[in-house]
């Protein structure tokens, strides 16, 4: 594998210009912007291409400028990698409320970009195990799908089980060492844990409450679904709790309960 130095030095070369030749158009990007740290002599270029000397941040621009490359792949060759910005905003939490323009930098994140042919969009799916591949498409705001710490699910088309907080299509994220039901009081049910579970029948996301070998999954008071109690873990099993959610907004649909759909059959 190239070092930066390297990288630099071949890519100066593929275009046919002398060390001489970025040190004049460096000097005139530096007369430009009246800043003589944008200029270049050959004895730095040299450092910097065999001796690992870092360049700064106005030489890394006028090297981008010269070479007719993005600044960004120049510094992703020092291990700066814009995209990651959006993996590591979680590592910093200013106590203001702000608007942030961090993920505009990011050109590429890693997604799925190929799952498991069996996978059905109307089922509610764990994406952990639907993925055969990741890849890296123009989606900043997905970046934080690749961190292997979680699972990733997937509420389906037709599982309106926490409608309307985890509508369908909901993609959510699972912290899989929060596999124990945690029981209180809460405040609000935005406050109530809401765990991945994994039953016979296949995933749902639901508040969850352990009554001695039994488990309760309760859905959402304004959905349609119905309270179920299963033998735990033989019949459902808690793969986590729902730490993350990505969600579309506007694009809500009706959907008719089954008493309703019975009625409206029976008007027709």
């Amino acid at each position: 594998m190239f070092s930066a130095g390297q990288n630099l030095r071949a890519l100066r070369e593929s275009l046919g210009l002398k060390m001489r030749d970025v040190e004049g158009a460096s000097a005139r990007i530096a007369r430009k912007h009246q800043n003589e740290e944008f200029a270049i002599p050959p004895s730095r270029l040299s450092d910097i291409e065999t001796k690992g000397v870092v360049p700064s941040i106005y030489r890394v621009y006028a090297l981008a400028v010269i070479y007719r490359r993005d600044a960004r792949e120049l510094l992703s060759w020092y291990g700066v990698d814009f995209n990651y910005a959006a993996s590591d905003l979680g590592l910093a939490s200013p106590p203001n409320s702000h608007i942030s323009d961090a993920l505009a930098s990011s050109s590429a994140v890693q997604i799925p970009v190929r799952l498991d042919p069996s996978f059905d969009p109307g089922r509610t799916s764990n994406l952990g195990r639907m993925v055969e591949q990741w890849g890296l498409v123009p989606m900043a705001h997905l970046a934080q799908l690749a961190i292997r710490d979680y699972t990733y699910g997937y509420i389906g088309s037709q599982d309106f089980t926490m409608y309307p907080i985890l509508p369908p299509g909901t993609f959510v994220q699972v912290d899989e060492s929060k596999d124990k039901v945690v029981e209180g009081t809460w405040r609000s049910e935005y406050e109530r844990p809401i765990y991945f579970v994994e039953t016979r029948d296949g995933y749902t996301c639901c508040w969850c409450a352990v009554k001695r070998d039994n488990i309760v999954l309760q859905p959402h008071p304004l959905s349609p679904m119905s309270i179920r109690v299963l033998k735990h873990p033989q019949e459902a099993e808690v793969i986590g709790q729902v730490v993350g959610v990505a969600m579309r907004l506007g694009e809500w649909h009706h959907h008719e309960s089954t008493s309703d759909s019975k009625e409206h059959a029976a008007l027709n």
